[in-house]
């Protein structure tokens, strides 16, 4: 532990030089860079820190590609970068779309290179447009990494831009350190071979070993089915279509009202009424598991939260205090099939909320669909069903606005609210979600969260 703690000091030492260097070397021109940009950059630790690491903790090169990417970032206008600033056709081609996660949980980049053609006129709006993918994303999920599909089915040589593709190396190898998970190039036609030895030579020895080549039949080995299209051997029935933004893959869970145990006799008889509608739903075998939760008098009071560790971290944001920060944690046994999400009210007003998940069909969330007032606390059960297992690529999505003062905060009055808020009055917070079974020896429990591992609460290790 001494060890990790020197080198964790060393860290922060080339962290406050490059902030310093910078500053001192590189602004000298007002204009020169987005203020919002150098801003962030001595605020955000974590975000000097990615260009140490892809830079080996070497500070010149450090500062040399944070130089670069600047540059770029203002020239772009990445920070007033919207949907309104790309020509709508290029949304309508469907050439590029963020969709699906692969088997390690990261984001899919999907390229489909046969609807790219080569053309000197849109060139920049295509950078841009690749540009606004990666921003929306990098706000969006800030800290997780992407990985990069080429579907090159069906593409023949004029839908390869060496340029685009230049381009679009620069900005994981440049302009958006440690963003990449990998770069995966799917059915490439042989024809195109010498291309790609080219782009091998773009990457740099950080990133080489990032890209993967691999046929219909191996790209299961990187993606499940679930997210793979037709084409490729997947079950994935996904078409893109336009608008909206096919990006948020976040849908109300569909049993948020399932029967969680209940705080009275009253929310007993909804739990049972809501899970006959469940039963059409999901399989005879799921629905009995669930119709089999039953409450003795024992149970009744806190034991909605009964057997949910309390989360160890908080997010603070302007109008919700959010425990767990950033992930939530299941396991196989049922001490660990259950997780707590705790709202504080930090707003002078009442604050709507609600909670989605990309898998809706394997969670129900209680309540998922309220009302916080202010100063006030309110604790969300996430309870995984029986016949599930959690995944890296199942998220978690809170959504939060503030409400006008006596506003009603009925079911039909929230409905209402969430159809008139603007986006710019929301604010999100999201989860990654981990389970806990697939981690194997090396005290991961004691290391990062002071837990040995003894008891069987494991609920939430966050």
């Amino acid at each position: 532990m001494a060890n990790v703690s020197l080198l964790q000091q060393d860290i922060e030492k080339k962290i406050e030089e490059t902030k310093q260097k910078f500053k001192n070397e590189y602004v000298q021109e007002s204009d020169k860079y987005d203020s919002r940009d150098v801003d962030r950059l001595q605020k955000d630790d974590a975000l000097v820190e990615a260009y140490l690491t892809w830079r080996q903790y070497s500070v010149d090169d450090a500062l040399k590609m944070i130089d670069d990417s600047f540059l770029w970032r203002k020239e772009f206008g990445l920070n007033d970068l919207t949907e309104s600033s790309i020509p709508k056709w290029m949304f309508e081609t469907g050439a590029v779309f963020l969709h699906g996660y692969d088997k390690e949980g990261n984001k899919l980049f999907w390229f489909k290179v046969k609807l790219h053609t080569k053309d000197a006129k849109t060139i920049m709006d295509k950078k841009k447009y690749v540009a606004f993918w990666l921003e929306r994303y990098a706000k969006r999920e800030p800290g997780m990494p992407l990985t990069v599909v080429f579907d090159m089915a069906d593409s023949g040589i004029s839908n390869i831009d060496m340029d685009f593709v230049k381009y679009i190396i620069n900005c994981f190898k440049v302009y958006y350190p440690k963003f990449l998970s990998k770069m995966i190039i799917v059915d490439m036609p042989w024809i195109m071979n010498a291309a790609w030895k080219i782009v091998k030579t773009w990457l740099g020895p950080e990133a080489i070993s990032k890209l993967k080549f691999a046929s219909k039949n191996e790209i299961q080995t990187f993606i499940d089915p679930e997210y793979l299209p037709l084409h490729m051997g997947g079950t994935d029935p996904f078409k893109y279509s336009y608008p909206p933004l096919p990006d948020d893959d976040f849908q109300t869970p569909t049993c948020e009202n399932g029967p969680i145990v209940s705080e009275d006799d009253n929310e007993s008889k909804e739990g049972e009424s809501e899970n006959k509608e469940l039963e059409s739903s999901f399989s005879s075998e799921v629905a009995e598991s669930l119709s089999s939760l039953k409450l003795d008098d024992n149970d009744k009071g806190d034991c909605r939260t009964k057997g949910a560790r309390k989360p160890l971290t908080t997010f603070k944001g302007p109008l919700l205090n959010v425990s767990p920060a950033e992930e939530l944690s299941f396991g196989t046994k049922e001490s660990e099939r259950k997780c707590l999400i705790i709202l504080d009210n930090v707003s002078k007003n009442q604050v709507a909320f609600k909670v989605r998940t990309t898998a809706p069909e394997k969670y129900r969330v209680k309540p998922s669909n309220s009302s916080c007032e202010p100063g006030a606390s309110v604790d969300i059960v996430v309870s995984l069903h029986g016949g599930y297992q959690a995944s890296l690529q199942d998220r978690f999505l809170v959504m939060a606005a503030e409400m006008e003062q006596n506003a009603g905060a009925g079911s039909p009055e929230l409905a209402q609210f969430w159809k008139d808020v603007p986006k710019t009055k929301i604010m999100d917070h999201r989860y990654i979600t981990i389970n806990v079974s697939s981690w194997k020896g090396m005290g991961i429990f004691e290391y990062f969260y002071g837990y040995d591992g003894t008891t069987e609460d494991v609920s939430l290790l966050c």
